[in-house]
């Protein structure tokens, strides 16, 4: 019996006190704040802000765009920011830019000439570093910002890169240039994929639709597998709670698990006859199974979270020690924060609290790794 998904940290070819040789952020701000551009998944910017405050102090906050984008300070320095996001990893919190500089917005061609100027003028990134310019443009930002695109931005810059030698690429990077458009300003930053808390542009991680694919829920594991630096594929059996359609069924098929998919609804038609599936049509509820029988318990089920969490921890005893247990939990009141803390009190002391995070791919919830104690 396997012992759960592992956890795993990459290594970073570029440290944080290189990218922190930046010019200097938004003389606006106080001259010991540093300057951040944060997004949340569409309406979840104000528990994002909440947590940047919590971790930062009350600051300035503005919102670039209707996208939950915004402009945030903190009195601390850039690599403070960087070790506490690292220490409290947030869960609302998608991507985080450093502001290094911030331009005054003008036309189209002198925008792009100064964009090009400032990376030019930067010291980083070094020659035959893997470097990914990340442009974005706040939601119904007016002229003269409305005639650039992303794409110009990311043509310009990659040139600059290309006569630096750097190598321009899209994804691998080992180094960061990420660009936003805002409707007044344009913030320029230099980072790795880990201090920006995600390798995509703005956090957006964004899957290829199968032709045979279930349903999207399967893009949610995927992210999850990515995000949390699991390997399901190391486990040997999975418990899928609520597993009807079967989005998530499917996936951990693929990955070469024995799956047992519960629910009382009717699975996918292309799931009858797999290999390694045991379909239990009943309620989650009414099921029982040998103890240690399973090394990864998922549960994807739209449920009231407290419900959820009840049915998870009746199932528990099927979970060998140190399994891995991923959870999505409903925020069906709006209060994410207390609904967290009762889901996990519900669960000890059973469940040890690996990481949640409300991922790209999440709606009115967010994703909880769990790790089953011995």
């Amino acid at each position: 019996m396997g012992g759960g998904a592992a956890l795993g940290e990459g290594e970073e070819k570029v440290t944080a006190e290189k990218a922190a040789a930046a010019p200097p952020a938004d003389a606006a701000a106080p001259p010991s704040a540093t300057v951040w551009i944060v997004t949340a998944n569409r309406g979840f910017g104000k528990p994002a802000v909440s947590e940047w405050h919590r971790l930062f102090g009350k600051t300035r906050a503005s919102l670039l765009s209707p996208g939950d984008v915004y402009r945030l300070e903190a009195e601390a320095s850039r690599d403070q920011v960087l070790r506490r996001l690292k220490e409290s990893p947030p869960i609302f919190l998608r991507h985080v830019q450093p502001a290094d500089a911030v331009l005054p917005p003008g036309g189209a061609e002198e925008t792009l000439a100064a964009v090009a100027a400032a990376v030019a003028a930067h010291p980083l990134p070094a020659a035959g570093t893997k470097t990914a310019v990340q442009a974005r443009r706040a939601e119904g930002a007016r002229a003269p910002l409305a005639p650039i695109a992303p794409i110009d931005v990311k043509r310009a810059l990659d040139a600059v890169l290309e006569k630096r030698g750097a190598v321009p690429v899209i994804r691998g990077m080992e180094f960061v240039i990420s660009v936003y458009l805002a409707r007044d300003a344009v913030y320029v930053g230099w980072s790795t994929p880990a201090d920006n808390l995600s390798e995509w542009s703005g956090g957006a991680m964004h899957f290829r639709k199968e032709d045979e694919q279930i349903s999207r829920a399967k893009f949610k594991l995927m992210e999850a597998e990515a995000v949390f630096g699991l390997d399901f594929a190391a486990c040997q059996s999975a418990l899928d709670i609520g597993a009807a359609p079967g989005g998530w069924t499917s996936f951990l098929l693929e990955k070469g698990l024995a799956v047992t998919a519960v629910d009382p609804a009717e699975m996918d038609p292309s799931l009858k006859g797999r290999p390694k599936l045991t379909i239990v049509q009943k309620n989650a509820a009414d099921v029982q199974f040998p103890d240690r029988t399973f090394d990864l318990l998922v549960c994807d089920m739209s449920w009231d979270p407290l419900r959820m969490a009840e049915l998870v921890k009746r199932l528990l005893p099927s979970a060998a020690p140190g399994a891995s247990v991923l959870t999505t939990v409903k925020l069906l009141h709006g209060k994410a924060f207390a609904t967290l803390r009762e889901v996990e009190r519900i669960l000890a002391p059973e469940l040890e609290l690996i990481r949640a995070k409300q991922l790209f791919h999440n709606r009115e919830e967010i994703t909880c790794l769990w790790r089953r104690r011995s």
